[in-house]
């Protein structure tokens, strides 16, 4: 069939019906059972890639806009081609975080439609270019690219860029420091989502908006109702990634309200539905993960998505580093919060704010925290007070209730606890406004300390009690490092006896039966800060099976996705030549980043000489089979013998590689 007759056929009425109604796995089958019996129509490829997306199928669907790409260019139809152009780098753009990929194909678009009048093209162009410069920290060009959008998506009725062009705007005029003006733009904007007249995409994207700007702002009450409607929108209209941003966001707000095991299989399930592979955004899910498991004290799983998080590109901060204080390793975690705040992660994303105030305002309440456990109360002090600043600009309750408490922290540890406790008092009632139960806990625990120094041990034992019953309730720890003390000079024992281990530690001593894990973690305790690798674990325990199984279940990346990797590779070079000639070092730095990325994740899929890593490989099994088992039996230790529960859960690491890291200064002696 040739190029010109593409159009002539009739797309299938099936697989049109079942996008109309999101049923996107029918429509994709559809779509592939005509393409096995005959070439797709342009109209068919732009069916099979919207389907595709829908059912999470990300490179079919790009690989699909592509092929409809190059047809329409070699068929003479520059506009449609044109089109096509933008709505790749639009995808590109929201799914990848890859810029230098969007930037080729917004050139493209330019180029196909050079001369030509006016067009919905323009307002698709004007769009993604918003929000490339948006998620670069070009905000004055992007203030420009959203007017533009705005008008050309209202003269060419392409309503989605009118409602993002408005939402990028008003997240402008937010940064801009002018907050009451931005939420009724953002009001504004909101109104095409309600009005049903975007299409599920549009909608989703503009959603997904919507509950960014308000978490950015730390506008909870209001995150919180966008994250309901998005909610009940969701619940039939699952499109692509659109359904696992969702799930973050709705963990997000399931963790500021205590649900912590409802918010730990959200992000769980979103890590699923986001899969790795040239997404960037990735890591926002696993930090949102790591966040809920250190709140609940399970600091192995913590440590695991923080550094899975950063593995694909991400900062996990301000989550890394108040893991390490809650090792009490405060050192590392005083460079790690610094190092947050001198060097911000330039990676692209619209889930977060552009670095700027309100992306350091978390960094800062953690680092208050942080440098106080260290003894730097001049460091503390300063955190404190440009955590006020950003308070005092953007005027939200979450933002003053930290920096409440920072000041709270500050005094106390200035040995001055009556403003201590004044800032611990407005720091809970805003909190308690809020509906943030862990963060009043928090509160509480520092006024519990405050009022203890003021010689006023019944409020201090009242305060303290409440916070400790609230944490229970809600499944989380103590967010303060431990201060454990050893009895008996540090003399340990976690000897095997038969069936039966004999257990002792902070001078009580417990039997508990033999687990597999325990012998593991018996490994561990015998050669404290030594790495051991998952698999000399396994072997040790006669799991040699397990370093040559024959089970592995395929590579953990296709052939499909392989040939994307390189696509996107070339077009980062092209994009980086093309900034050299132009003397342009931030677009080259930019693009490098990208290509960076890319490098990081074609390395995590492939092992030694080239060779597939499979997703099933001995390595992989070993690592979830010691992790779990090591898991089990903490906690099992946890329900005889507490005190020695939260030593292991705050000392051993877990991952490809195990670690038993005890604080030095107890100077504990295990008899095993």
């Amino acid at each position: 069939m040739a190029a010109t007759e593409l159009d002539r056929t009739v797309p299938d009425a099936a697989a049109g019906t079942a996008l109309a109604r999101g049923e996107w796995t029918v429509a994709l089958d559809a779509l592939r059972l005509i393409g096995e019996q005959r070439r797709l129509s342009a109209v068919e490829l732009d069916m099979l890639a919207r389907s595709a997306y829908g059912a999470g199928e990300f490179e079919l669907a790009i690989t699909s806009w592509e092929q409809r790409f190059a047809d329409r260019q070699a068929a003479g139809d520059l506009p449609a081609a044109a089109a096509t152009a933008a709505t790749i780098a639009m995808y590109l753009m929201m799914d990848t975080g890859l810029m230098a990929p969007v930037r080729g194909w917004l050139a493209r678009a330019d180029s196909l439609s050079a001369g030509s009048p006016e067009s919905p093209t323009s307002a698709l162009v004007a769009m993604a270019r918003t929000y490339e410069r948006f998620m670069c920290g070009d905000m004055e060009a992007a203030r420009a690219w959203a007017e533009a959008a705005i008008d050309y998506g209202l003269r060419q009725a392409v309503p989605l860029a009118v409602a993002l062009g408005r939402v990028a705007r008003a997240r402008i005029v937010i940064l801009d420091g002018d907050v009451d003006r931005g939420l009724e733009l953002l009001d504004e904007a909101a109104v095409s989502v309600v009005s049903g007249e975007l299409d599920p995409l549009g909608a989703g994207m503009v959603y997904c908006e919507l509950i960014c700007a308000m978490q950015g702002l730390a506008q909870y009450d209001r995150a919180e109702q966008w994250t309901e409607a998005m909610d009940r929108w969701r619940a039939g209209t699952a499109y692509g990634g659109i359904n696992g941003r969702c799930r973050v966001h709705r963990a997000e707000i399931l963790r500021l309200r205590g649900s912590c095991a409802e918010a730990e299989r959200e992000a769980l399930e979103a890590c699923r539905e986001l899969r790795p592979w040239m997404r960037r955004e990735f890591g926002w899910p696993l930090t949102e993960l790591g966040v809920i498991r250190l709140r609940k004290g399970d600091l192995p799983g913590a440590e695991e998505a923080f550094l899975e998080a950063h593995q694909h590109g991400w900062d996990p901060q301000p989550g890394l580093a108040l893991l390490r204080l809650a090792q009490a390793d405060v050192a590392a975690a005083s460079t790690l919060i610094e190092d947050a705040l001198e060097h911000p992660c330039a990676v692209p994303s619209k889930e977060w704010p552009p670095y700027g105030a309100l992306r350091s305002a978390p960094l800062l309440a953690a680092q208050v925290e942080i440098v106080l456990t260290a003894g730097d109360i001049a460091t503390g002090r300063a955190a404190a007070a440009r955590l006020s600043e950003i308070a005092s600009t953007y005027r939200s309750p979450a933002l003053a209730a930290a920096a409440a408490l920072a000041h709270g922290r500050v005094a106390l540890a200035e040995g001055d606890p009556a403003p201590a406790v004044r800032w611990c008092e407005e720091a809970l009632a805003a909190w308690s406004e809020v509906g943030a139960p862990y963060e009043c806990a928090s509160a509480r625990l520092v006024l519990a300390e405050a009022c203890r120094l003021m010689g006023r041990a019944d409020r201090s034992d009242l305060e303290e009690g409440v916070a400790r019953t609230t944490l229970e309730r809600i499944g989380a720890r103590s967010p303060r490092p431990s201060r454990e003390r050893v009895a008996d000079g540090g003399r340990c024992a976690f000897r095997l006896d038969g069936d039966t281990r004999t257990v002792v530690f902070g001078g009580r001593s417990v039997l508990l039966r033999d687990l597999k894990g325990m012998h593991h973690l018996a490994r561990l305790l015998a050669a404290p800060d030594r790495e051991f690798h998952v698999l000399d674990l396994t072997a040790a325990e006669g799991g040699d099976a397990v370093r040559a199984g024959g089970n592995d279940t395929g590579p953990a990346l296709d052939d499909q996705a392989r040939a994307a990797y390189k696509r996107r590779l070339a077009e980062i070079d092209e994009d980086m030549d093309e900034a050299a000639a132009l003397g342009d070092d931030l677009r080259i730095a930019l693009g490098r980043a990208d290509r960076e990325f890319l490098v990081r994740e074609l390395a995590g899929a492939f092992g030694l000489g080239g060779r597939h890593r499979l997703l099933g490989s001995s390595a992989e099994r070993a690592r979830a089979s010691v992790t779990r088992a090591l898991r089990y039996s903490i906690d099992r230790i946890t329900q005889h013998h507490a005190g020695l529960g939260d030593h292991l859960t705050r000392t051993v690491r877990t991952g490809t590689f195990c670690c038993y890291a005890p604080d030095p200064r107890l100077d504990l002696h295990w008899e095993l």
